[in-house]
Protein backbone atom coordinates (compact mmCIF):
# COMPACT_ATOMS: atom_id res chain seq x y z
CA UNK A 1 0.00 0.00 0.00
CA UNK A 2 1.28 3.65 -0.53
CA UNK A 3 2.64 5.16 2.72
CA UNK A 4 2.78 8.88 2.27
CA UNK A 5 2.07 9.73 6.16
CA UNK A 6 2.86 7.65 9.09
CA UNK A 7 1.74 7.99 12.84
CA UNK A 8 4.71 7.56 15.47
CA UNK A 9 3.57 7.04 18.80
CA UNK A 10 6.50 7.14 21.19
CA UNK A 11 7.65 8.84 24.60
CA UNK A 12 8.11 12.01 26.04
CA UNK A 13 10.96 10.59 27.66
CA UNK A 14 14.25 9.31 26.55
CA UNK A 15 14.67 5.67 28.41
CA UNK A 16 17.66 4.47 29.97
CA UNK A 17 19.17 3.09 27.09
CA UNK A 18 20.56 5.38 23.85
CA UNK A 19 19.98 2.17 21.16
CA UNK A 20 16.22 3.40 21.68
CA UNK A 21 17.01 6.76 20.72
CA UNK A 22 19.33 5.98 17.96
CA UNK A 23 16.06 4.03 16.22
CA UNK A 24 14.27 7.07 16.85
CA UNK A 25 16.60 8.64 14.91
CA UNK A 26 16.65 6.36 12.05
CA UNK A 27 12.90 6.60 11.96
CA UNK A 28 13.22 10.14 11.08
CA UNK A 29 15.52 9.81 8.95
CA UNK A 30 14.12 7.18 6.74
CA UNK A 31 10.29 9.18 6.71
CA UNK A 32 12.35 11.88 5.28
CA UNK A 33 14.09 10.19 2.90
CA UNK A 34 11.19 8.46 1.80
CA UNK A 35 9.12 11.50 1.51
CA UNK A 36 7.16 10.41 4.31
CA UNK A 37 4.85 12.46 6.36
CA UNK A 38 5.87 11.75 10.58
CA UNK A 39 2.28 12.88 12.52
CA UNK A 40 3.30 12.97 16.43
CA UNK A 41 2.01 14.07 19.22
CA UNK A 42 4.11 17.50 18.60
CA UNK A 43 6.27 17.26 21.72
CA UNK A 44 10.24 18.76 21.69
CA UNK A 45 11.32 15.93 24.64
CA UNK A 46 12.43 12.23 25.05
CA UNK A 47 11.69 9.97 22.29
CA UNK A 48 9.14 12.56 20.69
CA UNK A 49 11.54 14.98 20.00
CA UNK A 50 14.22 12.64 18.57
CA UNK A 51 12.20 11.64 15.56
CA UNK A 52 11.13 14.69 14.74
CA UNK A 53 14.40 16.57 15.20
CA UNK A 54 15.90 14.01 13.07
CA UNK A 55 13.42 13.95 10.27
CA UNK A 56 13.41 17.37 10.58
CA UNK A 57 17.11 17.70 10.18
CA UNK A 58 16.46 15.53 6.97
CA UNK A 59 14.69 17.74 5.33
CA UNK A 60 11.15 15.99 5.88
CA UNK A 61 7.45 17.07 6.57
CA UNK A 62 6.37 17.11 10.65
CA UNK A 63 2.70 17.48 11.30
CA UNK A 64 2.60 17.66 15.40
CA UNK A 65 -1.16 17.38 16.92
CA UNK A 66 -0.91 18.51 20.79
CA UNK A 67 -2.97 19.33 23.24
CA UNK A 68 -3.54 22.45 24.31
CA UNK A 69 -3.67 21.87 28.46
CA UNK A 70 0.29 21.72 27.30
CA UNK A 71 1.31 25.07 26.05
CA UNK A 72 1.71 26.56 29.46
CA UNK A 73 4.66 23.71 30.30
CA UNK A 74 6.33 24.99 26.88
CA UNK A 75 6.67 20.96 25.97
CA UNK A 76 5.26 21.70 22.41
CA UNK A 77 8.06 21.36 19.16
CA UNK A 78 7.68 24.87 17.81
CA UNK A 79 9.80 24.37 14.68
CA UNK A 80 7.40 21.50 13.19
CA UNK A 81 5.91 21.78 9.76
CA UNK A 82 2.68 22.35 11.42
CA UNK A 83 1.49 22.22 14.89
CA UNK A 84 -1.84 21.69 15.50
CA UNK A 85 -3.33 22.77 18.94
CA UNK A 86 -6.61 20.09 19.72
CA UNK A 87 -8.75 20.88 23.26
CA UNK A 88 -8.62 17.10 23.93
CA UNK A 89 -6.93 13.35 23.68
CA UNK A 90 -9.94 11.86 21.80
CA UNK A 91 -9.70 15.08 19.09
CA UNK A 92 -6.02 14.60 19.25
CA UNK A 93 -5.96 10.54 18.42
CA UNK A 94 -8.72 10.88 15.99
CA UNK A 95 -7.07 13.70 14.30
CA UNK A 96 -3.95 11.61 13.55
CA UNK A 97 -6.15 9.16 12.25
CA UNK A 98 -7.32 11.21 9.71
CA UNK A 99 -3.61 12.20 8.94
CA UNK A 100 -2.03 9.04 8.92
CA UNK A 101 -2.07 6.20 6.12
CA UNK A 102 -0.11 3.72 9.21
CA UNK A 103 0.59 3.78 12.94
CA UNK A 104 3.92 2.29 14.54
CA UNK A 105 4.51 2.61 18.06
CA UNK A 106 8.30 2.79 19.73
CA UNK A 107 8.61 2.75 23.08
CA UNK A 108 7.02 4.62 25.40
CA UNK A 109 4.83 4.55 28.68
CA UNK A 110 0.92 4.52 29.45
CA UNK A 111 -0.23 7.59 26.95
CA UNK A 112 2.27 5.39 24.34
CA UNK A 113 0.48 2.42 24.91
CA UNK A 114 -3.27 4.12 24.99
CA UNK A 115 -2.87 5.88 21.44
CA UNK A 116 -1.81 2.62 19.87
CA UNK A 117 -4.26 0.24 21.33
CA UNK A 118 -6.90 2.74 20.29
CA UNK A 119 -6.19 2.69 16.77
CA UNK A 120 -5.81 -0.76 16.46
CA UNK A 121 -8.82 -1.58 17.80
CA UNK A 122 -10.41 0.96 15.44
CA UNK A 123 -9.14 -0.79 12.62
CA UNK A 124 -10.76 -4.17 14.76
CA UNK A 125 -14.18 -2.79 14.41
CA UNK A 126 -13.47 -1.00 10.95
CA UNK A 127 -13.38 3.10 11.30
CA UNK A 128 -10.60 2.68 9.06
CA UNK A 129 -8.29 -0.34 7.22
CA UNK A 130 -4.98 1.20 8.04
CA UNK A 131 -2.31 -1.05 9.05
CA UNK A 132 -0.91 -1.08 12.92
CA UNK A 133 2.73 -2.05 13.63
CA UNK A 134 5.27 -2.15 16.34
CA UNK A 135 8.90 -1.46 16.22
CA UNK A 136 10.58 -3.91 18.35
CA UNK A 137 13.64 -2.20 19.10
CA UNK A 138 15.84 -4.66 21.63
CA UNK A 139 12.78 -6.72 21.73
CA UNK A 140 11.02 -3.99 24.24
CA UNK A 141 7.58 -4.95 23.10
CA UNK A 142 8.46 -9.11 23.56
CA UNK A 143 5.95 -9.66 26.70
CA UNK A 144 3.47 -7.02 25.46
CA UNK A 145 3.65 -9.52 21.68
CA UNK A 146 3.72 -13.06 24.49
CA UNK A 147 0.04 -11.00 26.36
CA UNK A 148 -1.39 -10.54 23.30
CA UNK A 149 -0.88 -14.34 21.79
CA UNK A 150 -0.82 -16.28 25.09
CA UNK A 151 -3.72 -14.20 27.31
CA UNK A 152 -5.96 -12.62 24.43
CA UNK A 153 -5.72 -15.14 21.90
CA UNK A 154 -5.13 -17.87 23.90
CA UNK A 155 -7.74 -17.08 26.23
CA UNK A 156 -10.59 -16.34 23.59
CA UNK A 157 -10.62 -12.31 23.42
CA UNK A 158 -9.06 -11.85 20.37
CA UNK A 159 -9.58 -13.57 17.19
CA UNK A 160 -5.75 -14.83 16.12
CA UNK A 161 -6.28 -12.62 12.72
CA UNK A 162 -5.78 -9.61 14.58
CA UNK A 163 -2.58 -10.44 16.55
CA UNK A 164 -1.55 -11.49 13.17
CA UNK A 165 -2.28 -8.51 11.34
CA UNK A 166 -0.08 -6.60 13.95
CA UNK A 167 3.49 -6.20 11.72
CA UNK A 168 6.21 -6.36 13.72
CA UNK A 169 10.05 -5.60 12.85
CA UNK A 170 13.10 -4.93 14.40
CA UNK A 171 14.37 -1.83 12.25
CA UNK A 172 12.67 0.68 10.98
CA UNK A 173 13.72 0.17 7.36
CA UNK A 174 12.08 -3.48 7.55
CA UNK A 175 8.92 -1.86 9.34
CA UNK A 176 8.13 0.59 6.17
CA UNK A 177 8.64 -2.52 3.83
CA UNK A 178 6.12 -4.68 5.91
CA UNK A 179 3.74 -1.68 6.00
CA UNK A 180 3.61 -1.04 2.17
CA UNK A 181 3.05 -4.90 1.69
CA UNK A 182 0.44 -4.94 4.12
CA UNK A 183 -3.28 -6.21 2.58
CA UNK A 184 -6.04 -4.68 5.25
CA UNK A 185 -7.92 -7.53 6.82
CA UNK A 186 -12.47 -7.12 7.24
CA UNK A 187 -13.55 -5.77 10.02
CA UNK A 188 -14.51 -7.45 13.16
CA UNK A 189 -17.85 -7.96 12.75
CA UNK A 190 -17.29 -9.59 9.01
CA UNK A 191 -14.61 -11.50 10.34
CA UNK A 192 -16.05 -12.48 13.09
CA UNK A 193 -19.24 -13.93 11.50
CA UNK A 194 -16.91 -15.95 9.21
CA UNK A 195 -14.94 -17.51 11.79
CA UNK A 196 -18.12 -18.57 13.57
CA UNK A 197 -19.76 -20.22 10.22
CA UNK A 198 -16.83 -21.84 9.82
CA UNK A 199 -15.01 -19.93 6.56
CA UNK A 200 -12.22 -19.64 5.52
CA UNK A 201 -12.27 -17.03 2.67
Amino acid sequence: MDIRSLAVFCGSSNGRQMLYRDAATEMGQLLAREQIKLVYGGGKNGMMGTVADAALAAGGHVHGVMLQMFEQYEVCHRGLTELEMVPDMHIRKKRMEELSDAFVIMPGGAGTMDEFFEQWTWMQIGIHAKPCAILNTNGFYDGLLAFIRNSLVGEGYLLAAYADALIVANTPAELLSQLRSYVPLESKTVLASKVAAGRRD
